[in-house]
């Protein structure tokens, strides 16, 4: 086609090939990511639960603005999203929240999320209009299916009930049907309110329970993997894996890849592609 447009200028035709450029360029790149997604749950569904860090409600509305930009993000990629337990805070944003996002490599790009997420800007919450520096934290667990096993056993777990809060109507304030577990050897709590039914938050619950349990094993493998391995590892980077600033410059510093955007407010609308890709691509060797 290059030569066919040497001998012969077609505005069309150029456009034509623009475009397939474009397309192979994208399914390349949508290729090379899904060889860095090799881990055994990578491919299947995602729990992610945010909690502020200290500081009030300045942490509290971070939570929430965090919250919209996974929910946008997921959006973006036609994923689905329920809302699993959502605490809201009482002057603005949230005390906590879980969300199930479902779809084909959920977990494996949202893995890239976990950690300490930090946020400066004017704080709208100071009448001296003050910037603030406020802390969130993100956790993500694969959503696993019920074929895999995890030793939970009844007398491990204790179950508390209680009234679920936010919209809802007379039935939200009356019926104890919110249902929180928490699982004694390990210390795990997860709570759901989703359902109007105490029967089924309880299974969904015991779902999301079942799915911390299991990361926490991970986990606990991958830390010991690490103590091996310490001397190739570099944990310099501290506790916050990105800063979103919004005064008095506007960046957000992925710091664990140096990746820098901007634009931070098309980062909040969801736009995260960009840091996960390279956070993938550095955590598995595939990058430069």
């Amino acid at each position: 086609m290059h030569e066919l447009l040497a001998a012969e200028p077609d505005e069309s035709l150029a456009a034509e090939l623009e475009r397939d450029v474009e397309t192979i360029g994208k399914d390349l790149e949508a290729f090379e990511l899904k060889t860095l997604l090799s881990g055994p749950d990578d491919a299947g569904d995602a729990i992610l639960t945010i909690h502020p860090g200290a500081g009030g409600t300045e942490a509290q509305d971070w939570a929430l603005m965090l919250s919209r930009m996974y929910r946008r993000w997921a959006e973006r990629r036609d994923y689905q999203i329920n809302v699993l337990d959502l605490e809201e805070a009482e002057e603005a944003g949230i005390k906590s929240v879980s969300l199930e996002i479902k779809g084909e490599y959920a977990y494996g790009f949202l893995k890239a999320e976990k950690g300490v997420h930090r946020l400066v800007r004017i704080s709208p919450f100071d009448s001296q209009a003050r910037r603030h520096t406020s802390f969130a934290s993100v956790f993500v667990y694969p959503d696993i299916d019920d074929t895999i096993e995890v030793d939970l056993r009844e007398e491990d777990i204790k179950m508390d009930v209680y009234r679920a809060s936010g919209a809802g109507g007379q039935h939200v304030n009356k019926t104890s049907s919110a249902v929180r577990l928490t699982h004694l050897p390990t210390g795990l709590v997860v709570a759901c309110q989703q359902e109007r039914s105490q029967g089924k938050n309880k299974a969904t619950a015991m779902k999301m329970l079942r799915a911390a349990i299991y990361q926490k094993k991970l986990e606990e493998q991958e830390a010991a993997r690490a103590v091996i391995e310490a001397t190739k590892t570099d944990n310099s980077w501290g506790n916050q894996i990105r800063s979103y600033v919004f005064q008095p410059y506007t960046m957000v510093n992925d710091h664990r890849t140096e990746t820098k955007v901007g634009d931070v407010q098309r980062v909040m609308d969801g736009d995260l592609d960009e840091f996960i890709q390279a956070w993938l691509k550095r955590s598995t060797g595939g990058g430069s």
